[in-house]
């Protein structure tokens, strides 16, 4: 097996310097019959594979495309103008040479570690980089000692220390930040897809700035992608024709990584020769589905499902379901959905259509009975529904005035005449003594002060004007309490 493995890289390296000799040279390799069967069989489907191009097995040895045209200057990043436009705030830092610790926050794709590369090469800083997912407190003071040492005997500048994915150190691997960028000894520069102000320790973060990279325009990719096809080692060999955009600036979706590795999926597809025409019905035939950019325990999530309750509350149907289809897409639990749906009804339909409650706890006990994919139905039923509803957050508006009302007055005594009076005792200390049974009256009402001493014609419930529910209820209390509450 040995002598198996030995032959076959042997073989790999030189063929790719001189075939012919080396076929000669292992002609009549003694091997056992087996054996020199099936090492034949593997080297001639190889051979054949060498004998179409041989530049196909050079590209698979190269590194994948968007590391190739990976941007080493400011002149090739594409996008973020904000940042690195002349004048903005990273231009001026590499061309003052000013530079201070600073979080790059922004989704896969657009360019986080090659803004952090381009910052530090451009200014000859001494680059160091860590992984939040693998290194510990060991390496972060490994690197900090190395910085020192560098520091010490070196006239470029302080050291740049790269964190990507800096949101996944906990809270004693940032801590163990804290002090060398206190001190000057590293600039850091960390990149996160998360919100800084939930996953980055406070006085790490009072202590650098946080630039916010956006999602690249369709300008930017188009730009990218023509780039690549112009100058990449490879591409620029091929007879390549862009005639539709469409696809893959949707299927990219604002990211340069996925709009390379697209690229070069689709080129891939066609045969060494062949005139490659990159239209939308190619990309979608290469790709077959997008995978949702969604995470259910990142910002996105966050982001979207903020859309989808705003959008609810807003009364507009169509950006709900959408934001809605957006979340199951993703693999968003549907009783997620579902409880939200249930908050959404109580909070902000509320008394202008109280069967909004109603149905949205119908929906959610049917998704939990009925599971996907037939649960997105009676989700996209109750998200119209409630989208559509007339809107009220007077029950909500009501309990936390109440409750911060309480909070001030925990210990105001209970009117006598509305305790229970159980025992004789009770009865004799006045307990009770006064209440009147409202169902006794007309109209199963009469006038009776229910407030503690001193909050009386505290008004803590206030209608709303829309909803025909709410309407004719804030029409009953004006005609039972008018002195809180005025006709509408």
């Amino acid at each position: 097996m040995v002598q198996i493995i030995f032959v076959f890289f042997s073989y790999m390296f030189k063929v790719l310097t001189n075939r012919r000799e080396f076929s000669k040279k292992y002609r009549n390799f003694a091997l056992p019959a087996g054996r020199k069967y099936a090492l034949g069989h593997a080297l001639g489907k190889y051979h054949n594979i060498m004998s179409v191009t041989d530049s196909n097995i050079m590209n698979r040895m190269l590194p994948p495309l968007p590391e190739r045209m990976r941007p080493t200057s400011l002149e090739q990043y594409a996008g973020q103008k904000h940042l690195v436009g002349k004048g903005n705030i990273l231009w001026n830092m590499i061309h003052t040479g000013n530079l201070s610790s600073f979080i790059l926050w922004g989704p896969p794709g657009v360019g986080k570690t090659t803004l952090a590369r381009i910052v530090a090469h451009s200014l000859g800083r001494e680059f160091f980089t860590l992984s939040a997912v693998s290194a510990g407190v060991k390496e972060v003071r490994e690197v900090i000692d190395k910085a020192k040492n560098s520091t010490l005997f070196s006239a470029e500048g302080t050291p740049v220390l790269f964190i990507d994915e800096i949101h996944r150190f906990s809270k004693s691997q940032q801590d163990a930040l804290l002090g060398a960028v206190e001190d000057g000894t590293i600039i850091l520069i960390g990149a996160t897809t998360e919100n800084p102000s939930f996953e980055v320790i406070t006085p790490l973060l009072s202590r650098c700035q946080v630039f916010v990279l956006k999602s690249l325009e369709a300008d930017d990719l188009i730009e990218l992608m023509n780039r690549a096809i112009s100058t990449d080692e490879i591409l620029k060999t091929r007879d390549i024709t862009v005639s539709e955009t469409g696809a893959i600036l949707r299927y990219s979706g604002g990211d340069a990584r996925k709009l390379l590795n697209i690229l070069e999926i689709v080129v891939g597809s066609f045969g060494a020769s062949d005139k490659i025409v990159i239209d939308n019905a190619t990309v979608t035939s290469c790709i077959q589905e997008n995978i949702a950019f969604y995470d259910k325990g990142g910002e996105m999530h966050y982001d979207v499902i903020s859309a989808f309750i705003k959008s609810v509350r807003g009364s507009d149907p169509n950006a709900a379901v959408y934001y809605l289809a957006r979340m199951l897409n993703g693999g968003e639990d549907p009783l997620f959905i579902a409880r939200r749906l249930c908050i959404l009804a109580a909070e902000d339909i509320g008394l202008a259509n109280p069967n909004a409650l109603l149905l949205a706890n119908a929906c959610f006990q049917t998704v939990h009975n009925i599971g996907m994919p037939e649960a997105r139905i009676p989700l996209s039923e109750t998200t119209i529904y409630l989208a559509s509803s007339p809107k009220s957050n007077s029950a909500y508006l009501a309990i936390d005035k109440a409750i911060a009302l309480a909070k001030e007055t925990q210990t105001a005594p209970v009117p006598l005449y509305l305790r229970n009076a159980p025992t004789k005792l009770m009865e004799e200390l006045g307990y009770a003594d006064g209440y009147r049974y409202a169902h006794d009256y007309p109209g199963h009402w009469t006038d009776l002060e229910f407030m503690p001493e001193g909050l009386s014609g505290t008004t803590l419930y206030e209608p709303a004007d829309t909803g025909k529910s709410e309407l004719n209820m804030a029409a009953r209390l004006a005609a039972l309490w008018p002195k809180y509450y005025k006709k509408q």
